[in-house]
């Protein structure tokens, strides 16, 4: 078994019985409103000794003076350490307008060392489809230092060959969003699941009265909508500031296997079963007592489950799970030795492959 070497932490889950209630907007999304990548490829100008002599930034270069009216012999490769050639992207928000500004992050390409002080040319920034959607230009904001001395020696703080500029591209052309057509609006769920869905289509039928929603799937609320715009527009804020209880997620363990977190959520259960670990040896058994209400106090009698844990340090080394236990009294039978998670990750694994555990294991 892999073993952490760095401090590592569990965290468990615990909130059965405990739902709260989220707000529509917060776990869906409209269909058809949504944000679209934008790429483009552009010339950073100005820098101070740091930029690349690539043969594409030096193809560049006489492109954009050839446009100027500038042309440089075939045999004439200008080597300029004050330019670098990068790669530009930014996220066109849903709705955008033409004459609006995006932020637009700008990477290096070839082998300029840093972008500070640099200002970018008049870039298009192009959509999946090959048009243009954007224009950017304007000066870097780099947030990472490199420096060199004359020994070699060399030193960087963060990434000096990315840069941000704030509002640095115009919007030149809409993305038609259907937002505003249709009978109806769809609603994705960020997380799908049935229960959820079924949940948020009653709370919906509940506020605007029956089949105004309609759960198609895990994932899908269609809601029947006003045809007028801005009726429309007042329509989903109504809809979105509603709140629901959604259905609660299925049983699962994560586990990262780089930093040895653990991660184990609600209605996780083992079934009866006995592991061989270490040197620890861990009882947990659960005794039913009947409660039986003082003679004319108007009780009720009632079933009380006692759950009584115990843990050796024996050669035997065996783990004991009556049917039923819940991981958190196994998460605290084993803390209470000050075993590792690490121990606890091999548990989870061989009571796993045995069919023992009730949830799925998943290990990223």
């Amino acid at each position: 078994m892999k073993i952490f070497k760095l401090f590592i932490f569990l965290i468990l889950v615990t909130t059965q019985g405990i739902a709260l209630a989220e707000r529509i907007k917060d776990i869906t999304s409209i269909k058809g409103v949504r944000n679209n990548q934008l790429v483009g490829y552009g010339l950073v100008v100005g820098l101070d000794g740091s930029g690349d002599k690539t043969a594409f930034t030096v193809q560049s270069l006489k492109s954009m003076l050839g446009q100027y009216g500038i042309t440089l012999p075939a045999n004439v490769n200008p080597q300029v350490k004050n330019i670098a050639a990068v790669a530009i992207h930014a996220n066109l928000p849903a709705f955008a307008k033409i004459g609006q500004t995006i932020d637009i992050t700008v990477s290096s390409l070839g082998s300029a060392k840093s972008l500070r002080g640099g200002s970018l040319l008049m870039s298009p920034l192009k959509g999946v489809d090959g048009n243009i959607y954007a224009m950017a230009q304007g000066n870097l904001i780099v947030g990472g230092l490199g420096v060199e001395g004359a020994d070699g020696s060399s030193l960087k703080i963060n990434i000096p060959s990315v840069g941000r500029i704030p509002n640095g591209a115009s919007i030149e052309r809409e993305i038609a969003n259907p937002f505003a057509s249709g009978d109806n609006i769809v609603l994705h769920l960020k997380r799908p699941d049935f229960t959820t869905a079924k949940r948020l289509a009653d709370t919906i039928n509940h506020v605007l009265g029956p089949n105004n929603a309609f759960a198609q799937d895990s994932v899908t609320v269609a809601i029947n909508a006003p045809q007028n715009v801005s009726q429309r527009v007042g329509f989903v804020s109504f809809i979105e500031n509603l709140e629901f209880q959604p259905g609660e997620a299925a049983a699962k363990i994560i586990i990262n296997s780089r930093s040895g977190t653990v991660v184990i959520g609600n209605h996780v259960k083992v079934y009866s079963a006995a592991v061989s670990h270490g040197d620890l040896t861990v009882t947990i058994t659960n005794s039913q007592e009947v409660s039986q209400p003082q003679p004319l106090s108007n009780g009720v009698t009632a079933l009380k489950i006692d759950t009584d844990i115990q843990v050796e340090e024996e050669d035997s080394r065996m783990f004991r799970f009556p049917e039923g236990v819940t991981l958190s009294e196994i998460v605290r039978a084993v803390n209470q030795v000050g075993a590792s998670p690490g121990d606890l990750v091999a548990i989870l694994e061989s009571l796993k492959q045995v069919g023992a555990l009730s949830a799925e294991l998943i290990v990223i």
